[in-house]
């Protein structure tokens, strides 16, 4: 599965019942498809994978293939409790969807053997391709990564962990099992920040929560990373993501809610996140303002 440009993870918006809101869903992808993502990622963790139903995911992922219509790959969430997993994959397939990111299991934490078989159980629930996501509860080992190199269905790996010896250990693994069509992302929060080392270990993809809230800012960005412009890159990273890593680890969870703020900001409704996660204070949210301003002007946007 080919991913040309930044991976974009939308916010899931709530109307004031509570419900999803799909039309705005709709609005605020189409508003990002002319800034070049190279896929849309619904029902993932931006899009508060944790606190969606299972009718809520099929309505999410279904907006969202209306709305990309073919433009680029649609990767859904599947995770949490197995059985929800493999019923949410089988939602993303009914809805469309182009493949499944596999998000980490439910609470327990099993041997690397029982997160390879909670991959493939979900892999075979569907005919959808999968990545793989390693972060919380799903850790792999490059001896793990191998296995699954073996299905080939198994189309991407996304690191969640930032232990850079163990990735590049695993893109190692990649390359020596001959697969030339796995994709490799780094879905650390706030990936720009940690974009430049991960391109040296051979991971040239990253997720971008800010694309959801700010394209401009996320496609100056990453047009500095992928044309060789350090200076623009690091004035980027040092005058806006940066500083929103700084207010985004004020309060645990702002890597979604503080997306979710910005678009209110702009003007986009998408409403509050979900419990457990919490919105930010006003105080917070004029540092935001603060922080998307500056991140404009050097966009130039």
């Amino acid at each position: 599965m080919n991913f040309d440009g930044v991976l974009f993870f939308p916010v899931t918006p709530f109307a004031e019942d509570g419900t999803v809101d799909v039309a705005l869903l709709k609005e605020h992808i189409t508003s990002r498809l002319p800034f070049g993502p190279g896929g849309v990622f619904p029902a993932c963790g931006t899009g508060e994978f944790h606190a969606l139903s299972l009718e809520e995911i099929r309505t999410v992922v279904t907006a969202a293939v209306e709305a990309v219509a073919g433009a680029v790959p649609v990767v859904s969430g599947a995770g949490g409790p197995l059985g929800h997993a493999i019923a949410a994959a089988k939602a993303a397939e009914e809805a469309g969807a182009d493949a499944l990111l596999v998000l980490p299991p439910y609470l327990v934490t099993g041997p690397t053997d029982g997160v390879v078989a909670y991959v493939e159980a979900i892999a075979a629930a569907s005919s959808l391709p999968v990545i793989v996501y390693h972060r919380g509860t799903a850790k792999f080992t490059a001896e793990a990564i191998t296995r699954l190199t073996a299905n080939p269905k198994v189309v991407g790996f996304k690191d969640g962990i930032g232990d850079v010896g163990l990735a590049q250990e695993i893109v190692s693994a990649i390359n020596a099992s001959g697969r030339t069509d796995f994709a490799l992302f780094n879905g650390l929060l706030t990936a720009e920040l940690t974009q430049g080392a991960y391109r040296g270990l051979g991971i040239p993809l990253y997720s971008s929560a800010a694309f959801a809230m700010a394209p401009e800012i996320a496609k100056a960005y990453y047009d500095a990373y992928v044309s060789g412009d350090e200076e623009r890159r690091h004035a980027l990273l040092e005058g806006f993501y940066a500083p929103l890593v700084r207010l985004r680890d004020q309060t645990p969870g702002f890597g979604v809610s503080l997306i979710k703020a910005g678009l209110r900001l702009a003007g986009l409704p998408v409403g509050p996140v979900r419990p457990p996660l919490v919105d930010p204070s006003e105080e917070q949210l004029l540092e935001l303002k603060s922080i998307l301003a500056k991140g404009h002007e050097l966009a130039g946007s």
